[in-house]
Parts: structure tokens; C-alpha cells; sequence
């Protein structure tokens, strides 16, 4: 009997960290045949051999390579390559994750294909229509038949909407099951060739502490006078604390084009590969951030992470865990991380079911879906 076959898609370097654990709790399983597939959304030449090896995965099955474009020029080409793919394999399922265009894009074709569609990150609303993530949030919810959850907001916003019980599944969160993962790996792993490895033991050896900065949200960044007032805030917790941003190319463009310097302690460096990453910001006194991804994982770990944005569409790491949303107020960004530098931050924990096995409860329920 020939096995049932899952296409699990990704279309971005953050997305294949969500499918790692999955595909590895897939060969676990043994019962489901599936494949990875790189709609190529995002050219990223950080994605090498070593960047799968590091996941514990194979490389990509298949890569369409429809990135580039507008939003709706890149949709339409995912959607049109996606399409001619499934037509010529059917997949008895298609598994999406997270919020970017390959995932809208793929969620519609399976459906009009009348493919079994699951939404892994279901469920996450920040109620911000801004936001082209939400909208694609609300529209492959909108669609999908399976809904793997990871927090209990998400639930709710689920229930809200019209969706049955049986088919909200609260599993905890596949990046929690990949960073426990890596963290494990980077405990055997020589880190000192890695890029910042020299301004980590420097901060540490000169008063034992250190910051990190990631910004790139457009409401940010793309505006000279938000940009500036963060940019203001940033320069005055560098007085106390080195801090070390590993900058995103439009971030940098726009900090050259609005003509603002960070000064003397802030470092600037370029993106980072994962392992590089997570060694820097995983020993940091504090994170200032606009990111999702980094506020989870933050609490996974118990860094304190401070969030600069009105909303988050992950409420749970501000209910329960290290993360404070600040806003974009440069006076309480300040004020803050000041908190934490006192020792006076909040002491978080880390949420129900973030336990490194989300993975596998996503192929348990989707083997009685399939099997």
C-alpha cells in the first residue's frame, strides 16, 4: 500500500527551522511519505549544505524559485508554480507554516485542488490589518482543515471565528521543539570561528554583559522619524550596555539614507546564520526587538526581551513569559530595559506544551487524519 504523501512547504530561512522538527518526527514515524518544498520566496545564500545539515534535514525536494516581485506579483507565482506541482503529484496533504506569502499561496491552491490543508502557527491574530503577515494569517486560517495551535489565544481566535473543535489541535510550537534542538547541537560545537564570537567574550570580559538588537518591521524602519526616535533610545541604553545589531540590508539602507548614527556602542554587523545567531543572543542581558519569532524564543530561554511594537500577535510570551511590548515611546523603551538591567524585569516561565514535541503530536494527528 503506497504511503500517504505530505508536501511541506517553506518559503523563507525561518520557515525551514519550523518544518526541521516535523520532518524529522516524520522519519520517526515511518508511516507518511513526504517531501519539502522550497517555493523559493526568499533567495537566501546562507541556505547552503551546512545550513540543512545543521537543521537535521535533507535539502529541498523541490525548488520553484518564485520569489522577487510585489506581494501580489510574488503570490501569483508561487501560486501558479505550486499549482502545476500538486497537479502532477497529488498530495494526499499540504502543511504550511507560520505567515508569509508561500503560505497563503499554497494553503489556496491545495483547497481549490481539494487537498487537505493544515496551518502550523494557527490561530495567531496581533488585530493588526497593517500587517501583511495578519492578512495572510486570516486568509489561510480562513481555508485550512487542520490548525495546529501554539498558544491558547490562538484557540480562542479560532473558536471565534467558526472553527470546530475537532479540528484545533494545541500541540505547543514546532520553533520551541528546533531551538531546544540547536541549543543541544551548540553545547558539542566549537563556537569560537563564529562571526561575533570575539564581541561576545570582549562584552563579557569587560563588565560580563551585552545587548542585542533585531529591527526590520517596515512601521519602524521605512519612516525617518519612528527610526530616529528608536535609533534615540537605542543610543542611550548603549551608554550602560554594549549592544551588537546584526542589521537587516533595508534596515541599514534606511539608517544611511535617513542619515543616523547609532554612535560608538552600538556594533553593527551583518545577518546572521542560526548557529551564530542563537550563540550571540541566547547569553545577552536583553533583546530589543520588533520581531514574532525572537519574542518565543526568547522565552523559551528566559531572556528578557524587550518588544518594540504597539502590538504582538503572541500574547503569550508577554502573559507568561520574558517579553515586554514597550511600544514605540523611546522614553519607555529606555525605562524598560533599565528595569531588567536592575535585575528588576520580569521573571517569566515557559508556556504549557513548549516542551520540544510539537512535532511529534503534529504527525500523530496528522496520521489519524491520513492513515
Amino acid at each position: 500500500m503506497t504511503q500517504p504523501l505530505v508536501f511541506l512547504v517553506a518559503g523563507a530561512r525561518p520557515n525551514f527551522m519550523k518544518i526541521a522538527p516535523i520532518v524529522r518526527a516524520l522519519k520517526t514515524h515511518g508511516g507518511l511519505a513526504f517531501k519539502i518544498i522550497h517555493t523559493g520566496q526568499h533567495y537566501d545564500r546562507e541556505m547552503n549544505d551546512v545550513f540543512f545539515e545543521e537543521l537535521g534535514i535533507p535539502e529541498p525536494d523541490v525548488f520553484m524559485a518564485a520569489g522577487g516581485g510585489t506581494h501580489a506579483q510574488q503570490t501569483g507565482k508561487i501560486m501558479t508554480a505550486f499549482e502545476e506541482l500538486c497537479q502532477a503529484e497529488r498530495p494526499d496533504a499540504v502543511l504550511v507554516v507560520g505567515d508569509v506569502n508561500s503560505t497563503l499561496a499554497c494553503s489556496i491552491v491545495a483547497k481549490k485542488l481539494n487537498i487537505l490543508v493544515s496551518h502550523v502557527e494557527a490561530g495567531l491574530r496581533s488585530g493588526d490589518m497593517a500587517m501583511p503577515e495578519e492578512i495572510n494569517r486570516l486568509v489561510t486560517d480562513s481555508i485550512s482543515d487542520i490548525f495546529f495551535v501554539t498558544e491558547s489565544s490562538g484557540v480562542t481566535h479560532l473558536q471565534r471565528e467558526g472553527k470546530p473543535d475537532s479540528a484545533i489541535h494545541y500541540v505547543g510550537h514546532v520553533m520551541v521543539d528546533n531551538l531546544l534542538y540547536q541549543v543541544e547541537k551548540l553545547a558539542k560545537t566549537d563556537t569560537s570561528d563564529f562571526e561575533n564570537s570575539a564581541f561576545k567574550t570582549e562584552s563579557m570580559l569587560n563588565g560580563g554583559r551585552y545587548g542585542v538588537i533585531t529591527l526590520h518591521r517596515p512601521s519602524n524602519v521605512d519612516d525617518a522619524e519612528m527610526m530616529t526616535r528608536i535609533a534615540g533610545a537605542l543610543k542611550e541604553i548603549a551608554e550602560e550596555l554594549p549592544l551588537i545589531f546584526p542589521v537587516h540590508p533595508r534596515t541599514l539602507g534606511n539608517l544611511e539614507k535617513f542619515g543616523i548614527d547609532l554612535g560608538p556602542n552600538i556594533s553593527l554587523v551583518g545577518p546572521q546564520a542560526y548557529m551564530s545567531f542563537l550563540n550571540l543572543w541566547k547569553d545577552a542581558a536583553v533583546v530589543l526587538t520588533d520581531s514574532g519569532g525572537i519574542q518565543e524564543e526568547t522565552t523559551t530561554l528566559g531572556v528578557p526581551c524587550i518588544t518594540i511594537r504597539e502590538n504582538t500577535e503572541r500574547p503569550i510570551t508577554v502573559e507568561e513569559g520574558s517579553n515586554v511590548l514597550v511600544g514605540t515611546d523611546p522614553v519607555r523603551i529606555v525605562a524598560e530595559t533599565q528595569k531588567v538591567l536592575r535585575g528588576e524585569g520580569k521573571q517569566g516561565r515557559r508556556p504549557h506544551l513548549w516542551d520540544g514535541k510539537a512535532a511529534e503530536r503534529i504527525v500523530e494527528v496528522l496520521a489519524n487524519e491520513l492513515l
